[in-house]
């Protein structure tokens, strides 16, 4: 069976320190209910600067500059270790600075909703001018900018949402309708921060692995966002909307939402459409979320240490038909959770895991390597959640003892050998088992690994809608190679058929 494949993956993190404050739920939620609160008076005090963000060993790892591994030998919490070499720039991808990130809010927006003062805007024309991945005629977008007492004006008397840089007003969000909830200034910012870092995410994807972007047919939208207005609250299409400005122009597109496992859905979908020749070239794409920064800051804060939950995540991959030489995408090997599954944390892992390898005749141990919920346990220790990753990994190899599969003193070892230390923001969708594929992929194409699993789970129940869990899998593996599909005749055959076919037609003519 020719299976399809990961062509590349890109990742990006955007610093986003006054979106901390000013956007992010915890703390609008705080400003509402207690907005004297010592935890706000001391917030500013709790966030990390531009190159601590850049030299956090974690976010090195999310944009492929280390590896994963390094964390391993590194004693928790890693939060007081600098890298010696951070940097903005990475394999997969970048970590954007704030002020870019809003002038790049501004060129995605397609209603003149963003607006922005004259001197914010010249002095993030001169960055972005110089942004690589950022042509010309697309910073020409910022425009001229607005004064700021009108920016003020249409955030007190105009329902506007204000942007802030180091403290200081520079811009506004104006919502785009009286009376829609679904369009105030607030979800449209949601929204544009969504779609803006998810154009960042397929652009680094096009550039890091030289994709002709006329080639992409069909892109899938995963993030945790919705957009649409008071006829239909998430009717989309952020696919479309961040093709526009990938230039995208031969694709169309839709958006999957399944709370933090959408992107593992998003996979299966893609995989399945490639394989069935219905499409050659599907983009998986995703932006992040405002809402979930500093989503555990009260404990941090309490703690005493920095608010970690300070960056917005974006990522894209790209899956194409088999070439022979990238790792297929085992849509054979797919785990599902039911909707008899129950939510029992055994139940689930083995609904993912344990279901689709019986199915296939593998064991746990074939796979060498578990991509599940990759948290930084440096964000959810603190917080009181323990480290994530570690304990989907306990399940697994509990289950591999239960089976027979593993002995009990197998248990560390095979938590060190097939999992791995968890580096992904808490941006909910972003660390469902997507953060390693970039990584997964390169090590099964330099031969160190033959076969990983990505695990996608979700909580259903937040939208209260229904009380289920969700989750869905994938198996990757090292290509055989293109493999031509067996005919039921040959042809040889059907030449000699087609040559009888003509003759009896001849003589039928003949005879009339």
């Amino acid at each position: 069976m020719n299976y399809s494949v990961i062509k590349g993956s890109s990742y990006v993190l955007i610093n986003a320190p006054d979106m901390i404050i000013h956007n992010g739920t915890t703390q609008t939620t705080e400003k509402l209910l207690n907005p004297e609160s010592e935890y706000l008076k001391s917030l500013p005090d709790h966030i990390r600067s531009f190159d601590e963000v850049i030299n956090y060993l974690p976010n090195q790892i999310y944009i492929g500059n280390h590896k994963p591994e390094e964390l391993k030998n590194l004693e928790q919490p890693w939060l007081d270790k600098k890298t010696l070499d951070g940097s903005r720039d990475g394999r997969f991808g970048e970590i954007m600075p704030q002020d870019e990130f809003i002038g790049l809010i501004k060129i995605v927006d397609v209603f003149d909703l963003v607006k922005l003062t004259k001197e914010f805007t010249k002095d993030v024309n001169e960055k972005l001018s110089i942004h690589p991945l950022i042509k010309e005629d697309t910073v020409a977008r910022l425009k001229e900018g607005e004064e700021l007492i009108d920016i003020k004006n249409l955030i007190e008397k105009n329902g506007a949402e204000g942007l802030f840089h180091n403290g200081e007003l520079v811009g506004c969000i104006k919502r785009a309708h009286d009376i829609d909830e679904n369009l105030t200034a607030h979800v449209l910012f949601e929204n544009l921060v969504s779609k803006a870092s998810g154009v960042l995410s397929a652009l680094h994807l096009i550039d890091k692995y030289d994709i002709n972007p006329e080639e992409i047919d069909y892109v899938i939208e995963c993030s945790e966002e919705a957009c649409g207005d008071m006829n239909q609250r998430g009717g989309g299409n952020f696919a479309k909307a961040i093709a526009e400005f990938a230039g995208l122009a031969n694709a169309t597109g839709s958006d999957i939402r399944a709370f933090c496992a959408a992107p593992a859905h998003a996979i299966v979908q893609g995989a399945s459409l490639v394989q069935a020749g219905t499409f050659k070239n599907v983009m998986i794409v995703s932006g992040g979320s405002t809402a979930k920064l500093g989503m555990n800051g009260k404990d941090h804060v309490k703690k005493g240490i920095p608010i970690l939950e300070d960056v917005i995540g974006g990522f894209a991959m790209l899956i194409s038909e088999n070439d022979g030489i990238n790792p297929i995408l085992r849509t054979d090997i797919v785990g599902r959770h039911t909707v008899g599954t129950g939510s029992s944390p055994q139940g689930v892992i083995s609904s993912l895991v344990t279901e689709p390898l019986d199915r296939n005749g593998l064991k746990i141990t074939d796979i060498d390597k578990y991509s599940v919920e990759m948290q930084n346990p440096d964000i959810t220790k603190p917080a009181g959640a323990g480290d994530v990753p570690t304990s989907n990994y306990k399940m697994i190899a509990a289950l591999g003892v239960k089976r027979g599969e593993l002995e009990r003193s197998q248990l560390n070892d095979f938590i060190q050998n097939h999992g791995m230390e968890g580096w992904a923001p808490t941006q909910g969708h972003i660390p469902s088992g997507i953060p390693y594929i970039g990584f997964g992929r390169e090590d099964i194409l330099d031969g160190n690994i033959n076969r990983i699993m990505i695990v996608g789970k979700g909580s259903l129940f937040l939208g209260r809608m229904t009380n289920l869990f969700d989750g869905i899998s994938i198996v990757i593996e090292k290509n055989p190679g293109i493999t031509k599909e067996e005919k039921s005749v040959s042809e040889e055959e059907v030449r000699l058929l087609v040559a009888e076919a003509m003759r009896d037609f001849a003589s039928h003519l003949l005879k009339d």
